[in-house]
């Protein structure tokens, strides 16, 4: 896929996929790439910082794996700071990261994860009910 995709830097936080979670956004490049998707198709990278004291990321800050998630709500507060309910979609791999002024967009590769293997599902059926038992 050729589109970029704005990045959300994550602090303390991996969000997978499948994965629905609350996250309070403070720094104005972040409130600016959810800004830029919130009319749009409301897509955007998660990728977690790997310092989370570093306060404006950039390429080499952040992991190369990430999920790309779907904003589900957005409320700004009072405050300044923005509450998103984001769910996580898909695992992806970053290949690029552009930086510009207003915030960090990110090409990717989507990891497939193929489970439609009758005998592997059972399999893990099979595992956790041992498991538990």
């Amino acid at each position: 896929m050729n589109n970029f995709y704005p990045i959300l830097p994550l602090r303390d936080i991996v969000i997978f996929p499948n994965m629905i979670a609350p996250l309070f956004v403070g720094r104005s490049k972040s409130i600016n790439a959810l800004e830029a998707i919130i009319d749009d198709n409301k897509e955007i990278v998660l990728l977690t910082q790997k310092k989370p004291s570093i306060e404006d990321p950039n390429a080499k800050d952040l992991y190369k794996m990430g999920t790309l998630g779907t904003i589900l709500q957005m409320l700004k507060l009072p405050d300044g700071t923005v509450k998103v309910l984001v769910e996580g979609k898909f695992r992806c791999k970053i290949e690029e990261i552009i930086s510009t002024e207003d915030y960090l967009s990110a090409k990717l590769n989507f990891i497939k994860t193929d489970i439609s293997n009758e005998s592997y599902d059972n399999n893990i059926i099979n595992n956790l009910k041992n498991s538990f038992e």
